[in-house]
């Protein structure tokens, strides 16, 4: 909703203001000029990116239009789930979690908390660092340090799909240029008809200057803006995972690690501690 509001206002004012100046709006309707800009920028953005990009652009554009996946439900439903399991580990041992790991989908744990049971890369990640507590490691420091690794490796396929949304806001205003330069190219072929002939090529042409700037800048740059929050924003639910993690290993109580886990987040979706406290009190218990 956001964006579709953003494009509409965008027009509205690009185009009512273009119009207000006495402009016509039909002078502006030049397809070939978007042809020619806009089927050079896709395939620069087909030799410019690796598979696993180019199939990612169907799901990079329904993030931009959604938006960040996690809400403060998500959050409170989070922090509600690690609190359970860092109870249950309390109580019963670490080896209490490992049929839960060990059969995520079956398991009455997590099936507790729905939208974290949906998210398989959530449940990945939970759930390999679980069997690692299980099967032994405990040295928190050396499990920073892989988890690290890991989130770093994930921003970094991120930040592929954020480069290629940029490169396309970089190029497209050239792409706009060449497009007019053809457009002159072609007038400068028609140099002996009449000046009034000659004008409405020009401005043709122009069209193709005015369409690769505007297209860059209106919306291929605030969309790659809008890619990045949404990316940095759900980054926010796996360092609340590690941070509650860690603080369980260094043996802090269950509510005392959550509080670890609820620092990580974001100020604006981050749930209070009454909101925490309250969430976990009516949560059940998890069986071994």
């Amino acid at each position: 909703m956001q964006l579709i509001i953003g494009i509409v206002f965008i027009m509205a004012c690009v185009l009512g203001g273009y119009v207000g100046m006495g402009g016509y709006l039909a002078v502006l309707w030049q397809p070939l000029e978007a042809v020619i800009i806009l089927g050079a920028a896709i395939g620069a953005y087909i030799i410019a990116n690796p598979p696993v990009v180019l199939k990612g652009t169907g799901a990079m554009l329904g993030k931009i239009m959604k938006g960040p996946k996690y809400n403060k439900e998500a959050y409170l439903e989070l922090l509600g789930l690690q609190f359970t399991i860092f109870k249950l580990a309390k109580a019963k041992g670490s080896l209490a979690l490992e049929v839960h790991v060990e059969n995520p989908h079956d398991s009455d744990l997590f099936n507790q908390f729905p939208i974290f049971a949906a998210d398989h890369h959530a449940l990945e990640f939970m759930c390999d660092y679980l069997r690692m507590i299980t099967l032994g490691t405990e040295n928190a420091y050396e499990l920073e340090a892989l988890m690290d690794e890991e989130l770093e490796t994930h921003h970094q396929e991120q930040e592929q799909m954020v480069s290629a949304m940029q490169a396309l806001a970089d190029g497209t205003p050239a792409l706009g240029i060449v497009a007019a330069v053809l457009g002159v190219i072609k007038t400068m072929g028609s140099i002996d008809k009449p000046p009034e002939i000659l004008g409405g090529m020009i401005g043709s042409a122009l069209v193709g200057t005015f369409l690769g700037i505007f297209v860059a800048y209106g919306f291929f740059a605030p969309m790659t803006t809008a890619l990045k929050n949404a990316y940095e924003s759900e980054s926010k639910y796996f360092l609340s995972m590690k941070a509650g993690l860690l603080a369980h290993m260094q043996g802090y109580a269950p509510a005392v690690s959550i509080e670890f886990a609820r620092k990580a987040l974001m100020s604006n979706y981050r749930p209070t501690f009454a909101e925490v406290e309250e969430s976990t009190n009516n949560l059940k218990p998890a069986a071994q």
